[in-house]
């Protein structure tokens, strides 16, 4: 008789087990998986809890195992480039490149939008012209079909600034610079630039800041954008809560303010950032500020290249 109550007993656990798991993954809690592509390394995924319609990928080689078929879906790739920040955008067949990491890093970004299928940047934005931001846009414009580029009129007096311009001038581009409040589309993806100064005294307080809203999701894209810029997008801008962060200036304390942190409340906070860098990026109380606010925090220099999928409704 005692034998048979134990094996109901493990019988009833198994059968709870089971449908714990499958109400865990139906209403989205946070699990993880590996897959191994070949001889790569694993491409780790998450399903954030409370956002249902977003999976997250990382990994340290960019394959064609990152890539969904799905055009209707937004995809969003933080390419692992150190200490430096490259942001691509697709949806619909159409795609934003913001940023393109330091000189050295032109290369790999070059081989991985290829391999993402990429022949065409429709909107190529460099946020300002320090060299972790504009490194490898000349790379670029050599090798894709450009549409706009988006940059603010302040210069730096740099080879890397002048490798950019020399490079637009031989393919016949123009650049331009957005206004505050512009607005454009990647496939269904809305666009709105926040912040630009033309006249900025620090190279960082340039930064264009783009905000941008995908069904009933919010993403917002800061550069370096310091906290007087942050200070300024409140004052001018209704609403800057967003589901999806891009920290700004690395996890610096210079940007992330307690106030910007509260209004924006992010649910995802990406932190693009070089392993063992000398800056100290990113800050400790930046990454305390952004857990206290319940933000999950994805970094480059933890877990590589990070891959956000939204799911059209």
């Amino acid at each position: 008789m005692g034998r048979k109550i134990k094996k109901q007993s493990k019988l009833i656990i198994y059968l709870l087990s089971v449908i714990i798991v499958g109400v865990l993954s139906f209403i989205g809690i946070e699990y993880g998986t590996t897959e191994t592509v070949g001889n790569t390394m694993p491409i780790n995924i998450a399903k954030p809890e409370n956002l249902q319609n977003i999976t997250i990928k990382t990994g340290s080689t960019i394959t064609k195992d990152f890539l969904s078929e799905t055009k209707q879906n937004l995809k969003v790739y933080f390419f692992d480039v150190g200490q430096a920040d490259s942001i691509l955008v697709m949806n619909e067949g159409q795609t934003m490149l913001i940023d393109a990491g330091n000189n050295e890093d032109g290369e790999i970004l070059v081989q991985n939008l290829k391999t993402l299928g990429i022949t065409r940047i429709d909107y190529l934005v460099g946020t300002h012209p320090h060299e972790d931001h504009i490194g490898g846009l000349d790379d670029i414009i050599k090798n894709f079909e450009i549409g706009t580029i988006y940059m603010s009129k302040v210069q730096a007096n740099t080879k890397t600034f002048e490798d950019v311009l020399d490079t637009v001038k031989e393919k016949e581009l123009t650049i331009t610079a957005p206004k505050v409040k512009d607005t454009f589309t990647i496939g269904q993806a809305e666009c709105q630039v926040l912040a630009i100064d033309n006249n900025a005294k620090s190279l960082n307080f340039a930064s264009i800041v783009i905000q941008m809203k995908f069904d009933d999701m919010t993403y917002l894209f800061t550069g370096d954008a310091e906290k007087e810029v942050e200070e300024k997008i409140l004052k001018e801008t209704k609403d800057i809560k967003a589901n999806i962060l891009k920290v700004g200036h690395h996890g610096s304390d210079t940007s992330s303010s307690e106030t910007f942190i509260q209004a924006v409340a992010p649910e995802i906070s990406i932190i693009s950032v070089g392993k063992d860098n000398s800056y100290g990026h990113p800050n400790q109380d930046i990454i305390a500020r952004l857990e206290t606010k319940g933000s999950k925090i994805y970094r480059t220099d933890e877990v590589g290249n990070i891959f956000i999928e939204q799911r059209k409704n």
